[in-house]
């Protein structure tokens, strides 16, 4: 069963991927109104641009209530139309809640002017909004992500058109209705569709594309902003390692493997997707890993102990099976899970045996898979960790300055020491490689949905 479908006349039907119950219907917005929205866009753009950043800034914070008012309805429509576990969905409306202050500030900071002077001349750096910019937004994260991208550009001085994923249209629209509340008309718009309206926003009048999805369609993005130099912030597939290193706690390095390769069903750009483990301990790793993985309770998301909900249709699901099969059949072996459950689920599955041969240890998978490759040493391990042309984030376990050492060897944007990749709030969300084209979030990534001007006068 394909759990959302783009009907024959005009509109989107989203599905339960749990057990396929239509959720509700949006109207898919035409190509031919694209170019108009655009429009209303940028003509809402200059009123927000000319007020003082205070006023803009104050107005964004008076969406906190509504936000609240809203929290659980939302949690419980992302579990519904995206099947991650309520706990993981209400984590997306706690972390915008949790965040949304110090990201005004840190806005207000980013946008404070700059003053450089030499003995003759004294020079001001503006960071002025660059006009329309285009969200394009996933749907494993089918607010979060959203707001990652919209967020950072009203608070800019910027208007946004948002296309989200066709597979998660009301969870995305559901966010954009609570921010209307509070903004000008035209400020935020929001056009549904498939590959034809995104392209279409992509080609039309926009000064900025920001996307979160796979390489491939980055690919196409660029090729298509390059005829007008368009701003682009790109954030692309990955295939992060987690390297095991022999001084490393056993038991807490086979609990994050589990937590992170099967956290969404693996649906998360900085899942766990190649694990090495240094052969002295690796017999302790996997007994631990499969203890870990056995325990994993399967269901609807929005029961009470789910940890792993269905996958989001049955394209993700056969994609990530096809891996799989592929692995085994060039001398993979599957030590649990590795078969389709019922509808759209897909049991956490542990892999050992694998070469970089396969599929599977250089295409994402996208989904909840663990592989493990022992290796020699840590030389071994950083030379398989990094020969891939992803780089967004890789985790490395050991002694702790030990593993900081190996993790600076690591081609990647962000590097986990004993923990997952997250940073201290206020860093960047950056990849290196193949997996990013500029970046977004911290002072910093505030900054990219600017145009940086420099005023200059002789003293």
């Amino acid at each position: 069963m394909n759990t959302t479908t783009l009907d024959t006349t005009a509109e989107l039907v989203s599905y339960d991927p749990y057990d396929g119950s239509e959720l509700g219907r949006l109207p898919i917005t035409p190509t031919s109104e694209i170019d108009g929205i655009i429009a209303n866009a940028r003509w809402a753009q200059r009123a927000w641009a000319e007020r003082p950043l205070a006023e803009r800034l104050e107005l964004l914070r008076s969406v906190l209530p509504h936000f609240r008012e809203q929290e659980q309805a939302l949690g419980e429509l992302i579990s519904r139309e995206q099947g991650k576990p309520i706990r993981e969905a209400g984590w997306e409306i706690t972390a915008i809640l949790g965040g949304l202050e110090r990201e005004l500030g840190e806005v207000a900071e980013a946008l404070a002017p700059q003053v450089i002077e030499d003995d003759a001349t004294r020079s001001t750096i503006h960071r002025d909004p660059l006009g329309v910019c285009a969200a394009i937004a996933p749907w494993n994260f089918p607010v979060l992500m959203p707001h990652w991208l919209v967020f950072p550009a009203l608070a800019t001085g910027n208007a946004v058109v948002l296309k989200p994923s066709e597979l998660t249209p009301l969870c995305a629209q559901a966010y954009a209705d609570i921010w209307q509340r509070v903004l000008p008309d035209g400020l935020l718009q929001v056009v549904h569709g498939r590959d034809e309206q995104g392209k279409t926003l992509v080609a039309g009048d926009v000064d900025l594309v920001g996307f979160t999805g796979s390489r491939d369609a980055g690919r196409h993005i660029m090729r298509s902003a390059a005829d007008g130099l368009k701003r682009l912030i790109l954030e692309l597939g990955s295939k992060d390692p987690l390297v095991v290193l022999r001084d490393a706690d056993v038991d807490a390095a086979a609990d994050f493997a589990a937590g992170n390769s099967f956290r969404n069903c693996g649906q998360v750009c900085v899942s766990t997707e190649r694990i090495y483990v240094e052969q002295p301990i690796a017999d302790r790793f996997m007994q631990r890993l499969l203890e870990k993985t056995a325990a994993i309770k399967p269901g609807r998301g929005l029961d009470e102990g789910t940890e792993l909900g269905p996958m989001v249709d049955a394209g993700q699901r056969d994609r990530v099976l096809s891996q799989v099969t592929d692995a085994v059949a060039d001398g993979a072996e599957v030590l649990t899970g590795g078969e389709p459950g019922e509808g759209n689920f897909l049991p956490p599955t542990v892999l050992i045996n694998v070469t970089h041969d396969m599929r599977i240890q250089r295409e994402e998978t996208f989904g909840p898979v663990a592989v493990v490759q022992v290796v020699a040493d840590e030389h071994e391990a950083v030379r398989l960790a990094n020969d891939s042309d992803l780089g967004l984030g890789g985790v490395v376990f050991g002694e702790p300055e030990h593993a900081e050492r190996v993790a600076r060897k690591l081609g990647v944007g962000m590097v986990g020491i004993n923990k997952s990749i997250g940073g201290a709030a206020g860093t960047p969300w950056v990849g290196a490689r193949q997996s990013g084209v500029g970046f977004h979030s911290s002072i910093e990534g505030h900054r990219q949905f600017c145009q940086t001007r420099v005023v200059s006068r002789a003293k």
